[in-house]
């Protein structure tokens, strides 16, 4: 089913790239409350505070993303699919230059183009699908055409609502979310092989 997809949407931390975000402790130091996402907590406050609360939330993620490392069969999917003719993109709720530097940090920053980086910088962040349509859009491509990859909720929300295939990648073998997978995968590496 996925070997025919030509478009292909990966969420970046702890799928491209090996997770390090300890969001509990991001919180404390943003002074967020304990249990909400970060994005939607910000969302939440008055304008001044979330500005203020945003900007120490971007260094805090720029000084974490010099430090990022991929998440082992990452070069070697992207270099797989590239070889297949496939288009690539990235699509996170990091903020744009933060998502650069991390691919950077992971030399897998030469697989996508700067208008192939959807990041919270210009749409809405995942679970809403705004990242992926925007992606679709610029590529001219239906959501029959792609797939999001992604190992976490909110990836797999956003790729169901665009009605792209979707693939969740937990390292952790659980998939608790069967109802919005099209594939479960516990490794890239395991993805790579199942597109062959």
């Amino acid at each position: 089913m996925l070997k025919k997809k030509k478009f292909w949407m990966f969420d970046m931390d702890g799928t491209l790239t090996c997770a390090m975000h300890d969001f509990d402790i991001m919180r404390s130091e943003l002074e967020l409350p304990a249990g909400v996402p970060i994005l939607e907590a910000l969302a939440a406050l008055t304008p001044d505070t979330a500005r203020e609360k945003r900007a120490a939330l971007d260094a805090m993620e720029l000084r974490m993303a010099a430090d990022a490392r991929p998440q082992p069969g990452s070069h070697r999917l992207l270099t797989q699919l590239r070889s297949q003719g496939a288009s690539l993109g990235i699509v996170t709720r990091n903020g744009k230059e933060i998502a650069q530097v991390t691919l950077k940090a992971c030399g897998l920053d030469d697989f996508f183009d700067e208008s192939t980086i959807v990041s919270r910088d210009c749409c809405t962040a995942k679970p809403d699908p705004a990242g992926l349509n925007l992606l679709l859009s610029r590529w001219e491509a239906n959501a029959d055409e792609a797939v999001m990859v992604g190992d976490y909720l909110f990836d797999l929300q956003a790729g169901h609502s665009a009605g792209v295939s979707t693939v969740h990648m937990d390292v952790d073998g659980v998939h608790p979310w069967p109802e919005l997978t099209s594939l479960s995968v516990s490794s890239l590496l395991e993805l790579s092989r199942q597109i062959m």
